[in-house]
């Protein structure tokens, strides 16, 4: 009986360790994201407990759509084919759900109805003294990276808003788009050099212009800072095209105002000003 205890007692010390190792590992991997599988020919439609906030794709072939003015319960997803990526939604009381996102050519679910189990936790979390704590530099963080996805998003859609451009010494400067989001306005902005010498970028401004009725007409400029500026260059080489994005805060002007935009060269004299009408601004896509 002595010798059985003793064997019992030796096999039990020398399998306890793994034992312990095996479960610190299998508590130490992380939870497995559920996987939404969407294409370019329907739209998959996601239903959220709450309506959606914000809604942020990894990767620039998948797109998730929302009403981004007035708050719903419900966003679309379509896919181009390309590696997986990831979907972040944040839902109006700040609950936080994250899925992997893959193509896929042939779809058997069209309709997700998410419940709040699903959530991965709180953008709000509560601290043990019950005090909220925000920093501002994570809130201006987040602002940042949203811009720049949608900035990106919209440098990758083929959308005109008219033709507006105008061109000097083989310089083109062209306005493609004007949207609306969130109360910002995304002004997708064009410059061709058709020239055979660079062009440095010295400053492109917007501004409102008011013209004052009366005897003594007169113009009266007021300067427009940008909340954020995607992908502006400094240079142009020749026979190169660029595009970026201007963020800029909701405008809206009566029949007697316009915006200019005013680029300028640096060291040179290969200005452009080009003005854009109140009807563009008032109806931004």
């Amino acid at each position: 009986m002595r010798t059985f205890i003793l064997i019992l007692a030796v096999l039990i010390s020398a399998f306890a360790p793994r034992l312990c190792s095996a479960q610190a590992t299998e508590q130490q991997q992380p939870i497995p994201l559920d996987t939404i599988y969407a294409n370019d020919t329907k739209n998959v439609a996601l239903f959220f407990p709450e309506p959606i906030r914000q809604g942020i794709t990894g990767s620039d072939n998948f797109i998730f759509t929302y009403n981004r003015e007035k708050e719903q319960y419900f966003g679309l997803l379509q896919a181009k084919p390309g590696k997986e990526s990831n979907l972040l939604v944040i839902n109006r009381n700040g609950s936080i759900f994250s899925y992997i996102v893959r193509y896929k050519k042939q779809l058997s679910k069209l309709n997700y109805f998410i419940p709040l189990s699903n959530s991965i936790g709180n953008e709000k979390p509560i601290v043990k003294d019950s005090v909220l704590v925000e920093s501002s530099e994570e809130l201006v963080d987040n602002s940042t990276y949203y811009y720049q996805k949608f900035c990106s998003y919209l440098l990758n859609r083929k959308q005109r808003i008219g033709r507006i451009k105008k061109r000097s010494e083989g310089i083109i400067l062209n306005v493609e788009n004007i949207v609306f989001d969130k109360d910002k306005l995304y002004f997708v902005i064009e410059i061709e050099n058709n020239s055979t010498l660079d062009y440095d970028l010295n400053f492109l401004n917007l501004s409102i212009e008011t013209r004052q009725k009366g005897k003594r007409k007169s113009l009266q400029r007021l300067y427009k800072e940008p909340i954020y500026k995607h992908n502006l260059p400094s240079k142009i080489k020749e026979s190169e095209t660029v595009r970026f994005v201007y963020v800029m805060p909701k405008i809206s002007l009566s029949n007697d105002r316009r915006a200019i935009l005013e680029l300028n060269e640096k060291n040179g004299e290969r200005n452009i000003e080009l003005k854009l009408s109140h009807r563009y601004i008032n109806n931004p896509n």
